[in-house]
C-alpha cells in the first residue's frame, strides 16, 4: 500500500467506532460545502455505509492540538460500474479542515486510496464532487478523474406535479 507521508501529520486506519467522530466531520462538512447548519443528522448515512469493508483513514497532527477531531479524512465505500456490473471503490468522503489545506494532505490521502485500490485489484475509483467545488475537481483532475455522469434530481413537492422545482 502506499504510505501517508506528509511532514508533520500522521495518518490512521479508522472502524465503524468511529461513527461519532465521522458524523461531525461529514455535518462540519456539509455546513462548510452549503452554509447548512440545521439540516438532519448525518448519523443515518453513516449508519448505512459505515462497515469494516470501509476503509476509513484519519489524519492528525504530529504535535499534540486541541480537542480530539482529526484534521482530515477519507472514507471508501463500493459501487457498481452500471457498464459492465464490477464492483469498485467510491469515495464516500475526502475532507481537510480549512486550517489545514494546501499542505499535501488530500494528495497524499488520494494516493493512499489508489494504492489500496490497486492492491486489491481494482481498476478504477468514482466520487461525486460539487460542481461549485473548483479546488476539489482540479485535485482529482490532478488524478485523472474525468467527468461520466450528470447527476439529475426532480425535487417532488405536495401536489405531485411532475418536472416543477421549488
Amino acid at each position: 500500500m502506499v504510505g501517508f507521508s506528509v511532514p508533520g501529520y500522521q495518518m490512521q486506519s479508522g472502524s465503524p467506532l468511529d461513527r461519532p467522530s465521522l458524523v461531525r466531520l461529514m455535518e462540519r462538512n456539509r455546513q462548510e460545502l452549503t452554509g447548512d447548519v440545521s439540516g438532519p443528522s448525518m448519523g443515518a448515512t453513516v449508519d448505512r455505509y459505515l462497515s469494516y469493508q470501509t476503509p476509513l483513514w484519519w489524519v492528525w497532527p504530529e504535535a499534540p492540538t486541541q480537542g480530539p477531531d482529526a484534521v482530515a479524512c477519507l472514507w471508501l465505500g463500493q459501487a457498481m460500474d452500471p457498464h459492465n456490473g464490477q464492483h469498485h471503490p467510491y469515495l464516500l468522503l475526502l475532507y481537510v479542515s480549512p486550517a489545514h489545506r494546501r499542505q499535501g494532505i488530500a494528495t497524499a490521502l488520494l494516493q493512499v486510496a489508489h494504492g489500496w485500490a490497486k492492491n486489491r485489484g481494482y481498476r478504477q475509483i468514482s466520487l461525486q464532487v460539487w460542481m461549485q467545488n473548483q479546488p476539489a475537481q482540479a485535485l482529482y483532475r490532478k488524478f485523472g478523474y474525468q467527468p461520466e455522469a450528470i447527476l439529475m434530481k426532480s425535487y417532488l413537492g405536495d401536489g405531485d406535479s411532475l418536472g416543477q422545482s421549488p
